[in-house]
């Protein structure tokens, strides 16, 4: 097993889905996890886009449920398009497990949207989560990570970073963007110990996707339900099933170990053999 012990990883969007399994297997792995996630007010408008928004409550549940496995945790509210608000996450994050070692950059949203009729605000909204968001986190480790010798870096992309979706234009450009970034800062920490690679899923069995697959069906209606349409979606997978988050968090534990230190600048899909 890959033992992380000693090490400190600050995880976003790490309160649910994805973020959260790869929070818990590196937590299991020795780690010291912060975790962080856009915690909406009660009044907060969520139709938009298709994100999980927890409440203040969950930071009490991620906490627990973390610290169960015997390492340093802290879970707050982060809003990763606010420079502000993400330094001082950060700032909060070093002070209470370390410094970051390890970085995993898992906070995204997407909307069903074509390009016609797509506002600023929502473009906005996506781009600034997906992608620049990702840029302000790495921004704020990496001058550590160089400074001593060691890091890791997890961008949790998408099969949209290659491949097309015609009513989701904002979400596969910040994925296509984000894969740019990946390579541009793997090539930056190479000489200084910091790795930088990309994990690009199909779908994976998570509450944005089924936020997201309510928007398609709502879109698109044919009398086919939300349920109905993930089940397409397991029976076009050439495994015939869909994507768990526990395997998308055990590659990311791999690539924050020392085993993977020549894998950086890469983009490696776990898609079951599919396309998208």
């Amino acid at each position: 097993m890959t033992n992380l012990t000693g090490r400190s990883a600050i995880v976003t969007g790490g309160f649910s889905g994805m973020g959260f399994a790869i929070a818990t297997a590196l937590a299991k792995a020795g780690a010291n996890v912060a975790v962080g996630s856009y915690v909406a007010p009660p009044q907060a408008d969520r139709a938009a886009d298709a994100a999980y928004y927890p409440g203040a409550d969950e930071i009490e549940r991620v906490k627990s449920a973390l610290a169960a496995h015997g390492t340093k945790v802290h879970a707050a509210h982060l809003d990763v398009r606010d420079s502000a608000l993400t330094n001082l996450f950060f700032a909060e994050a070093q002070a209470a497990v370390g410094p970051a070692d390890i970085l995993v950059n898992a906070a995204g949203t997407t909307a069903e949207q074509p390009v016609c009729g797509h506002s600023d605000e929502l473009w906005d909204k996506i781009v600034d989560t997906n992608l620049t968001g990702a840029f302000r986190t790495t921004r704020a480790v990496l001058p550590g990570m160089i400074e001593r010798g060691w890091g890791r870096i997890v961008n949790i992309g998408s099969t949209a970073a290659s491949v097309g979706w015609k009513d989701n234009p904002a979400y596969c450009a910040s994925k296509a963007g984000l894969l740019g970034l990946t390579r541009c800062v793997a090539l930056e920490g190479a000489a200084h110990g910091v790795t930088c690679a990309m994990i690009s899923p199909t779908w994976v069995e998570t509450e944005l996707m089924r936020r997201n697959v309510a928007q398609v069906v709502e879109r698109e209606g044919k009398g086919r339900s939300a349920e109905e349409l993930m089940d397409e979606f397991r029976k076009g997978n050439p495994q015939g099933r869909m994507m768990q988050p526990e395997e998308i968090a055990a590659l990311a534990v791999f690539l924050c170990s020392d085993l993977a230190r020549g894998i950086t600048m890469e983009n490696i899909q776990i898609t079951g053999g599919a396309l998208w």
